[in-house]
């Protein structure tokens, strides 16, 4: 047998073993990430939802951005507002329907000591990414959001695509249309402009 021979067998071998090993290293990694994945449906971690403390000026400022480019829609609710929690999958479901042209914002009014509480709701409801959560006196908060809000929850307020100005708003729970009409408003109304 020729040294060429030797070599050849030689790297024919390395290659096969090379080849099962990196066969074997694949396939648990795809193990791995099956197993992620899996644990990450069954206990979502709270990095899906990432709640930010704000004011009711951080609130129109991030309102503010979207000016020119989103109608927005504001939902402030509460995890004990039964009314809230009942609208909330309708209004998650809009946010999917109309990403394209309208931001939907949560506002948690829970107490900030109910912070976890907030995440798990949010998490239960598939929200992901940002969502907010008042750390402002209740009466000062009401009164910056808008003067004709007395406090009740929930409460729902759309901001006009182009010009940023209020569209429509509500106390209570509303039926999807109310909904559905005010966002179309908000951005029909920026598209005129």
């Amino acid at each position: 047998m020729t040294w060429a021979a030797v070599c050849r067998i030689g790297q024919e071998e390395i290659k096969k073993r090379f080849a099962q090993s990196l066969f074997h290293h694949f396939n648990m990694l795809r193990w791995n990430t099956i197993l992620f994945l899996l644990l990450m449906m069954v206990h979502p971690s709270q990095a899906d939802v990432n709640l930010k403390e704000v004011s009711a000026s951080d609130i129109l400022s991030a309102v503010a951005e979207y000016k020119g480019e989103k109608a927005v829609l504001v939902n402030y609710w509460a995890t004990w507002c039964g009314p809230c929690v009942e609208e909330f999958p309708m209004i998650v479901h809009l946010a999917e329907q109309f990403a394209d042209d309208a931001i939907i914002l949560f506002v948690s009014t829970d107490w900030l000591d109910a912070k976890q509480r907030v995440i798990e709701f949010l998490q239960k409801q598939g929200v992901t990414g940002l969502s907010l959560i008042k750390n402002q006196n209740d009466n000062e908060f009401i009164d910056s959001i808008s003067r004709e809000w007395s406090g009740a929850l929930p409460f729902t307020i759309v901001y006009d695509k182009n010009t940023g100005n209020v569209v429509d708003f509500w106390e209570g729970k509303q039926p999807e249309k109310r909904f559905f009409y005010a966002i179309e408003k908000a951005i029909s109304e920026g598209n005129q402009r």
